[in-house]
């Protein structure tokens, strides 16, 4: 049979919330109806989607990627659909934390006036790849390796790593610190977009507690609190201060390469070659 968008949007949104139950209430249909458009869309794919035999549903190897297919062709969509886009093409520039630290203001304010027609909207997204796989924006920033598949990278610069305490904490004493210093202490990680593991440590060294969080905000009150602390690059301090954290160079950490990924083989936004010109020359000003 034909294949619908409501096809997408019925996986896409038991993806996201785990159960047929709370996806159907949240589609406002009945769970037959929904479980027959899934089995309709594993028909026609050939493969299965969704793994049913425990009481938890998970998607199967299969499921997984296409969910970012899936999203990316209806973000697609919905974008073609936006009367907005029939004047002017936003670029949409995604980024999982800092963006582009204290440069972020100065590549916005560039682009303002060198182009006026072409908005370019900042997006923070808490994904791997700050929603690019997903087609959600059109370039985004990235630090770390890139592994996701279909990307093109372009390093902008590597960012020196730092330390985030807790303010009046011992720690926030030293002019700077090092792993060891760290050890002691559960390690705020951010599971989702984090730069950080316990693999930065010698393997006989390596901290014995770890507080996973999903995002930067759960990230910074992690520490604040006392709970934990946290390493991230130089970009966080400029974006994120905050009056509970104190930022601490890490003397022996090695540092974190910033990237700007664009999907390949796909139409790309035709103003992604300005914006990677531009944040060359923004971060060649700086430096």
């Amino acid at each position: 049979m034909t294949m619908e968008l409501r096809h997408l949007r019925a996986f896409l949104t038991i993806a996201e919330e785990g159960a047929i139950t709370r996806a159907a209430a949240r589609l406002h249909i009945g769970q037959p109806a929904l479980s027959r458009t899934l089995r309709q869309l594993e028909t026609h794919l050939g493969v299965l989607l969704v793994d049913r035999s425990t009481h938890h549903l998970e998607l199967t190897a299969a499921g997984r990627t296409f969910r970012d297919k899936a999203a990316a062709a209806l973000a697609a969509v919905d974008r073609a659909l936006d009367p907005r886009s029939l004047t002017a093409l936003p670029l949409r520039l995604g980024h999982p934390w800092p963006a582009l630290g204290d440069r972020t203001v100065p590549l916005l304010r560039r682009w303002d006036e060198e182009h006026p027609d072409v908005p370019l909207e900042l997006r923070r997204i808490d994904d791997r790849t700050a929603g690019l796989t997903q087609g959600k924006v059109d370039v985004a920033l990235l630090r770390g390796e890139v592994t996701a598949p279909g990307l093109v990278t372009e390093l902008l610069l590597h960012e020196e790593r730092v330390a985030a305490v807790p303010a009046g904490s011992e720690l926030a004493e030293h002019d700077s610190l090092t792993l060891a210093d760290l050890a002691a202490w559960p390690i705020a990680m951010n599971t989702v977009a984090g730069t950080t593991t316990r693999d930065l440590w010698p393997a006989a060294a390596r901290p014995t507690a770890a507080i996973e969080v999903t995002n930067t905000d759960e990230w910074l009150t992690a520490i604040a609190a006392g709970r934990a602390v946290g390493i991230t690059t130089s970009a966080t301090r400029h974006l994120h201060a905050h009056p509970a954290i104190t930022y601490r160079p890490l003397t022996d950490a090695p540092p974190v390469p910033l990237l700007l990924a664009w999907r390949s083989g796909t139409p790309a936004h035709p103003a992604v070659p300005d914006l990677v010109r531009l944040a060359h020359e923004v971060v060649a000003a700086e430096q």
